[in-house]
């Protein structure tokens, strides 16, 4: 249902400018500008807001080691990471920096406000500073003596200070909290603070420093600067012309109370405790939700400049492209669990979903819309019954995805626009249109049955735009079609028909082969070479092992009489797909003779890209007991051939000459 333009805000957190950022940073502006086009498709009138956090000891710090003012280094790396924002193509309305006038002056009088009212108070501090967190901790708080957030070393520090008094509004936050279990997202992380920090007790937060220089002055005492946390954190209010006088903007009376804030896990604490309790000091609604998404982490850990595993954003653009970036941090990302990177999974999706499954479907279906009707597209009305399933699949797909964006299941959401794009393979497979084509009675119902797909493209790619913008525009632009309005993406006929179709398709993502990409991740990243290389030397200097075939056999000798009853027959792939909730199973139809045989294999380690397999011969074992294997049946086995390191490949016959249905002897 459309939304009629109800206002919709979401926020990023701010990315600190102290450098830039690597892939597991960009995760969040490329998950958040998927959520702001979603919604801005059902209609809402959605303001979208990001920005960098520029103040502090650190940065301080990394200034004078460059040799640069504070301003001078926050405006390179601002710029840096405002570049890459804009290079992953989002679509935020407001880039806001904690060094622009309008925050500034609002932060100087909020920290006023909340002074005179009795909410901050001077004290002293002594403690344990961890700067890269820019957080105190106090002695039974650390973790083996460092900080508990990031395990960095902390130093000891005693100074002057401005406190908030945080358990003034402990109480009432907690209550918040429990009478709105939508707060704070997923469960988790509001079972954490809660059970963690707010039930426990609050201690109360130091709001300023004098240590450094480089932060918004105190106004009514100069040599403090305010924390970074009441600096940074009021943004996403400054940002939309908040007041603290009470003249606030038009876009605050529109937008205000946030309808999310996306940010990390590690900083929900600072969002769903200290955020929540500031706007209460100052009177101000209570966003309406924080969701806390998992981090992206390399194969070994975190993301790290010292552990030397960082990944950057625009370094997998330069060799895969914007939207195949966008959809491998969108689509790899758990709802609550962390997700992983590795080149070799980037070659596997960039090559089975995004060219195989989608690409090679766009190309195919208007490549036969020009060979057999000069690119013009008509529904004939000659349906059979599988055109049923395929409506099924493609009509239904707009009512599951929504449900997947209203709870932020955004990889889910994905996952059903590329079901969609794998039931139009398999309805081209059904349909075979290039037998069709030789019948000239056929003619209508292979018109009918290509119009069908490009209908059923048009309204995947209409859905894939929130996600990879760019495809969804390219996939309209070849099948020369109008982007249809998101309320109409559950009904049939988004294709008008009699449209002609692009003459010479482009092929949207290019297969990419591992080595290439490999060589090309080398340039970019030597110590990955230098690590191959140690690999390669290591295995060479391994002493050589020689076999021995009588110990390598590990089963007891059987007579012929038993081998004799396997029977053993050639079959062709027509179908092979993943095994849902399995992660060795892959399920294959195979033609044996007369008869399909759904066969199931574990074997999905060896071939991550099934579909490539449909056409192959394979010989298997026909006459084993059927038996259950991940809720679906298994008639059959196939062969295999086993390596001395392990490795498992489909045996084959050995003459082409061999039919399908014939008897291995």
């Amino acid at each position: 249902m459309s939304a009629n333009g109800k206002p919709y805000y979401i926020t990023t957190a701010i990315a600190y400018a102290s450098g830039k950022p690597h892939i597991g940073n960009t995760y969040e502006i490329v998950l958040a500008d998927a959520i702001a086009r979603f919604k801005r498709q059902e209609g809402y009138d959605v303001h979208f807001q990001t920005g960098t956090d520029e103040h502090g000891q650190k940065i301080e710090e990394k200034a004078a080691a460059a040799g640069v003012t504070p301003k001078e280094y926050v405006d390179k790396t601002a710029a840096e990471i405002k570049r890459i924002w804009d290079l992953m193509n989002t679509s935020y309305d407001r880039f806001i920096r904690t060094t622009d006038e309008d925050h500034e002056k609002q932060v100087q009088k909020i920290f006023t406000k909340l002074y005179e009212q009795g909410d901050i108070y001077k004290g002293s501090y002594e403690g344990m500073y961890c700067t890269p967190c820019e957080s105190f901790w106090t002695k039974s708080q650390l973790v083996d003596g460092k900080c508990p957030d990031c395990g960095r070393p902390v130093t000891p520090a005693h100074e002057e200070a401005y406190f908030f008094k945080m358990s003034k509004y402990a109480d009432k936050l907690i209550e918040h909290i429990e009478s709105h279990p939508e707060f704070i997202q997923p469960v988790q992380r509001k079972n954490e603070m809660i059970n963690n920090f707010l039930k426990p007790g609050l201690q109360d937060l130091c709001v300023s420093r004098t240590s450094f220089k480089w932060g918004i002055q105190v106004p009514f005492d100069p040599k403090h600067v305010t924390y970074v946390w009441l600096d940074a954190l009021v943004n996403y209010i400054t940002g939309i012309g908040y007041d603290t006088d009470g003249n606030h903007g038009d876009m605050y009376k529109k937008y205000w109370p946030a309808d999310l804030h996306l940010i990390g896990k590690d900083i929900v604490r600072f969002h769903t405790i200290y955020w929540p309790i500031f706007l209460m000091a100052l009177g101000e609604p209570l966003p309406k939700q924080v969701f806390g998404h998992p981090w992206l982490l390399q194969e070994d850990g975190k993301m790290s400049k010292s552990k030397g595993n960082v990944i950057y954003a625009d370094d997998l653009v330069k060799i895969f492209g914007v939207d195949a970036v966008r959809y491998f941090v969108l689509h790899e990302m758990p709802f609550e669990t962390d997700g992983v990177i590795s080149w070799d999974l980037l070659v596997e999706r960039f090559n089975s979903d995004l060219a195989n499954t989608l690409g090679n479907l766009v190309k195919r279906t208007i490549s036969m819309s020009n060979q057999y009707f000069g690119g013009v597209l008509e529904n004939k009305g000659v349906t059979e019954p599988v055109d049923d399933d395929l409506h099924a699949v493609v009509l239904g797909t707009k009512a599951q995805i929504e449900k997947d964006m209203e709870g932020l299941h955004v990889a889910d959401a994905l996952t059903h626009i590329f079901n969609l794009f794998k039931r139009c393979n398999k309805y081209i497979d059904e349909t075979t249109p290039w037998i069709l084509a030789k019948d000239e009675d056929k003619k209508d119902r292979l018109s009918t049955a290509l119009y069908n797909l490009a209908d059923s493209i048009t309204i995947g790619a209409t859905l894939l735009e929130a996600f990879l913008p760019e495809t969804s525009a390219k996939i309209l632009a070849q099948l020369n079609t109008e982007k249809p309005a998101m309320d109409d993406c559950d009904k049939a006929g988004r294709f008008v028909s009699g449209t002609k179709v692009t003459e010479d398709p482009e092929t949207l993502f290019q297969r990419a082969k591992p080595e290439d990409i490999m060589k090309e991740v080398e340039k970019l990243y030597p110590a990955k070479k230098e690590e191959k290389a140690e690999k390669k030397a290591k295995k060479s200097k391994a002493p050589a092992v020689k076999m021995d075939l009588k110990k390598a056999q590990n089963k007891e000798n059987i007579v012929y009489d038993d081998f004799a009853k396997c029977e053993f027959r050639v079959g062709v792939i027509k179908e092979a797909s993943l095994v849902e909730n399995s992660e060795k199973l892959l399920c294959f139809k195979v033609q044996i003779g007369e008869e399909e045989r759904q066969i199931l294999s574990g074997i999905r380690k060896y071939y991550p890209e099934p579909e490539k397999l449909i056409g192959m011969k394979v010989m298997a074992v026909t006459n084993l007991a059927p038996r259950k294997m991940a809720g679906l049946e298994s008639c059959g086995m196939l062969l295999c051939a086993e390596d001395a390191e392990g490795n498992l490949a489909l045996m084959t016959p050995g003459s082409d000459t061999i039919g399908t249905g014939a008897s291995i002897e």
